[in-house]
């Protein structure tokens, strides 16, 4: 018999939880070592092996294997549900309880991280409230159709497609199902499916007007579609019904942010804070408004007692290096450090801290350090990404097949003829926003936000959203029953559909203006659909605000974004974004002679003067000394440069990338020599 014959067979994962189900805690461990030889990172494996050697109380080895989990996969919620159970049988109760809020958050479809969270808090003696609250909510899970605990099990896994398919089937019997609906929406909400995730929550409001997470879900829903006004009605409602709940009171502040009334926001915080004066959420959220209006002195004190008050909140650190202008006290740094070890942080506070430790190192000018934590930080929001550097090539070369000479010259005269738009576009941290403030300090311009309305509009038609302004032809080579997607579906539509784009972007965009004949819109990847622009606005001014390669994409690397920007979180990545966009901003420029005004920010330092009156002169506006005066200007800044552009002209981070350019060879790869070499 050969070698090969002879060798047993590796037992497979289910046959060892089976054995683990049928308490075979031994021969489960053993069947679980080879695999953890093979691939030490096997999530699945070390799950299994936590549970083997707690079991057989080997506690050392469960905590071991508990840990390299964590790492692996910190929002793991069986990961923390196992840890309690192994804190509890070590007697451990203060810990376990810990480990199971943890778990608890990180998947609410864990009835037993629940349960044992009630029980440990009654065994302390401590926090009666939470403990009832915890049975409560372990009980509604148990009574919840358990299609719908699975599908809140997968989706704190990240399985959203596997979710969303039980979800649409069980919604298909029961369309009426709040909870279902409200699962549903947090798919889209995290998919970017903005206009779903909206009509299925007001669809669940509708339903069950007393639904409060249903409220706040389509709160949050609106919020991100940046129809402001409509939020704060909702929150204001939430507020007159719980007038004293310092939860909706902060909601209300924050839907009065959004609207632009900080005042409101300001006041509204205050009340919470005089009740709480130790609530970090209130104390950062508040911080956030006094930075947006230029109080930075404000926005600091408020950070700092959101820190005093809960030292590991991830959010506040970053918050405040975020200012940009901020230098972190020693004593925060060796803070800083400790949490930057501690694994037990939630996923976002883990991805903060990253980012802000990255911060502190890089101001003492420890940038081997400051390197590993910014590139610390993107891997774990990497995580959590589905990107794909060839899907947005493919998307790019797809607008450059569609969008040719021809096209444009077939549909001359389309479109609604406003010129009132002004849109700068680019990669983010290439100078918009110092571009926004120059001409946003012109008399005859009003700065507005970055605008979603072109992105989601182009999202529609990438679905194939039928709309009755969009007549959108259901065939692709005469095949009927497929929809032909965007950009390609650009091709079916007639005049009076981009006429009527272009009228709806003007009518939905007067929120946010302030009365004068020109506003700017500054989402910056709206480059990606200038095409689209072009056809529904023929008249809007297009600025490319431009930034040497590496300087521009490093900036971005040690960002973190709130999101939408995925390409940031690799190196290769935001290389080959930047490379596509060079491709994809010549080709509008060949296709669209004279339509697009490019600005690099370099020549904007090293030249204020000529390269304003470039652009004013390419916008049609007369010259005004106080977009020279740019930082005097005051208004409401939402971008990570507000405190920069609130500062005279400085050359100092032209190339503070050099610093760290050991580590950017993946970046120089991605970009090519051929590019590096065009813009030295």
């Amino acid at each position: 018999m050969s070698d090969s014959a002879a060798k047993p067979r590796p037992r497979s994962k289910a046959q060892i939880q089976q054995d683990i189900t049928q308490g075979r805690h031994a021969q489960a461990l053993a069947d679980i070592a080879p695999l953890l030889r093979d691939n030490p990172a096997d999530q699945e494996a070390l799950y299994m092996q936590a549970v083997c050697c707690r079991y057989l109380r080997r506690f050392d080895e469960a905590r071991a294997a508990l840990l390299a989990l964590k790492n692996l996969a910190p929002e793991y919620g069986r990961a923390h549900q196992e840890e309690g159970h192994l804190m509890r049988d070590c007697g451990e109760f203060t810990a376990a309880v810990s480990a199971y809020r943890r778990a608890c958050r990180c998947n609410p479809a864990l009835v037993a991280a629940w349960r044992s969270l009630a029980d440990c808090l009654d065994r302390l003696g401590a926090n009666a409230a939470e403990a009832t609250a915890a049975r409560r909510q372990a009980d509604a899970l148990r009574r919840m159709p358990q299609i719908l605990v699975s599908a809140t099990d997968l989706i704190s896994q990240g399985r959203l497609a596997r979710a969303e398919k039980i979800l649409r089937r069980f919604l298909l019997q029961a369309p009426r199902h709040v909870e279902g609906m409200r699962l549903l929406a947090a798919i889209g909400m995290k998919l970017g499916v903005l206009d779903d995730a909206e009509y299925l929550l007001e669809s669940a409001c509708a339903f069950e007007p007393e639904h409060v997470a249903a409220r706040v879900d389509y709160i949050q829903a609106l919020t991100k579609r940046q129809k402001h006004a409509a939020a704060r009605a909702q929150a204001k409602g939430l507020l007159e019904k719980y007038p004293n709940d310092p939860r909706f009171q902060s909601i209300y502040a924050m839907a009065c942010m959004g609207t632009g009334d900080f005042d409101e926001a300001l006041s509204v915080f205050g009340e919470v804070l005089k009740v709480s004066p130790r609530d970090a959420a209130a104390l950062t959220s508040r911080g956030h408004a006094y930075k947006t209006m230029g109080g930075v002195d404000a926005a600091v004190r408020d950070y700092r007692a959101a820190l005093a008050a809960a030292p590991t909140s991830g959010e506040a650190y970053y918050a405040l290096a975020n200012l940009k202008t901020y230098r972190f006290r020693e004593a925060e740094v060796t803070a800083l450090r400790r949490q930057h070890g501690n694994v037990d942080l939630p996923f976002m506070d883990r991805v903060y801290v990253s980012f802000a430790y990255a911060k502190a190192c890089e101001d003492r000018g420890e940038f081997a350090r400051a390197f590993e934590c910014y590139a610390k930080g993107n891997r774990l929001k990497k995580t959590q990404s589905r990107y794909s550097a060839a899907a947005i090539s493919a998307e790019f070369a797809a607008q450059q097949a569609v969008c040719d000479a021809a096209f444009f010259a077939a549909r001359r005269g389309y479109g609604h003829k406003a010129p009132d738009p002004i849109f700068i576009v680019g990669l983010p941290r290439a100078g918009s926003t110092l571009l926004e403030q120059i001409l946003s300090s012109h008399s005859m311009v009003d700065g507005t936000l970055e605008l979603p309305n072109v992105l989601t509009l182009a999202h529609r038609l990438r679905r194939g959203a039928r709309g009755a302004e969009e007549k959108i032809a259901e065939e692709v080579d005469g095949k009927p029953g497929q929809k032909q997607k965007y950009p390609a579906v650009l091709a079916r539509l007639g005049a009076a559909d981009f006429a009527g784009f272009g009228k709806a972007y003007i009518e939905d965009t007067m929120m946010h203006r302030r009365g004068a004949p020109f506003f700017i819109d500054k989402m910056p990847n709206n480059f990606r659909h200038i095409g689209l622009i072009a056809l529904m606005l023929p008249n809007a001014k297009i600025i490319d605000a431009r930034r040497h390669a590496m300087a521009c994409c490093f900036s971005g690397f040690r960002q973190l974004f709130a999101e939408g920007q995925e390409f940031s979180y690799a190196l290769a990545d935001i290389g080959a974004y930047y490379r596509d966009y060079v491709e994809l901003m010549r080709h509008w420029n060949r296709v669209l002679p004279g339509r697009i005004l490019t600005v690099r920010h370099e020549d904007v330092v090293h030249d204020l003067e000529a390269e304003v009156r470039r652009m004013l002169d390419y916008c049609g506006l007369p010259f005004e000394p106080a977009c020279l005066e740019y930082h005097k200007t005051a208004r409401n800044i939402r971008t990570p440069s507000s405190e920069q552009v609130r500062r005279p002209i400085f050359r100092s981070g032209l190339d503070s990338w050099k610093n760290f350019e050991p580590w950017l060879g993946p970046l120089k790869a991605a970009l090519g020599a051929e590019l590096l070499a065009e813009q030295e």
